[in-house]
């Protein structure tokens, strides 16, 4: 997969959860925490966006059902440097790229 900017930059990257019937196309936005990303994920706020977290272990704890912003997330995808995809978390009730295949969201990943 391949995220290309509007400089005409080209990022190379592994595509996960929800496989992208078109282009996907957004704001690239940058998100700092270091915990939390399921609610960054879900938060409306984020709505249309592509999402890069820029601390670089996302899904390590999975998602569960008490840490949503809202039930619908509204994002277009997400950029992450690693994805975890064996959570472990006494809460975990999903994996990162099962949330994001049930919301349609596409993930990338180096």
């Amino acid at each position: 997969m391949k995220i290309i900017l509007e400089s005409g930059d080209i990022i190379h990257g592994v595509a996960f959860g929800a496989a992208p019937k078109d282009d996907v196309i957004g704001e690239v936005v940058f998100n700092t925490s270091m915990a939390g990303y399921q609610e960054v994920f879900s938060d409306p706020s984020y709505c249309d966006q592509i999402v890069t977290m820029t601390y670089p272990l996302i899904g390590n704890y999975g998602i569960n059902n008490d840490d949503y912003e809202s039930l619908t997330p509204s994002l277009k995808g997400i950029i992450v440097k690693e994805a975890c995809t064996n959570p472990s978390h006494w809460k975990n009730q999903k994996s990162l790229e099962q949330f994001l295949i049930q919301h349609n969201i596409v993930g990338v990943h180096s």
